[in-house]
C-alpha cells in the first residue's frame, strides 16, 4: 500500500481550505474542510494513474494547519 501526505491550510483572505502534495502532485481548493478531503479522495487515484504511478491500494495523510490572530 503506498502512502501519500497532504497539506491542508486554510487561507483566510481566500476563505478556503487549499491541499497540496508534490507527492502526487495535487492542489485543489474548497469552502470546506469535509468537502476538501472527498475531493483530494477522488481526485488522487486519476492524477495518480496520468502520472504513471498507479497503486492499487493508497492511503492518505491529511495534515491540516490553520494559524489564529489572537489580540
Amino acid at each position: 500500500m503506498k502512502e501519500y501526505t497532504v497539506l491542508v491550510t486554510w487561507d483566510e483572505e481566500a476563505q478556503v481550505w487549499s491541499a497540496i502534495s508534490d507527492e502526487i502532485p495535487l492542489a485543489l481548493e474548497s469552502g470546506s474542510l469535509d468537502a476538501l478531503i472527498e475531493r483530494v479522495k477522488m481526485a488522487t487515484p486519476e492524477i495518480l494513474e496520468l502520472n504513471g504511478k498507479e497503486d492499487s491500494k493508497i492511503r492518505l495523510f491529511f495534515k491540516a494547519e490553520r494559524q489564529a490572530l489572537v489580540v
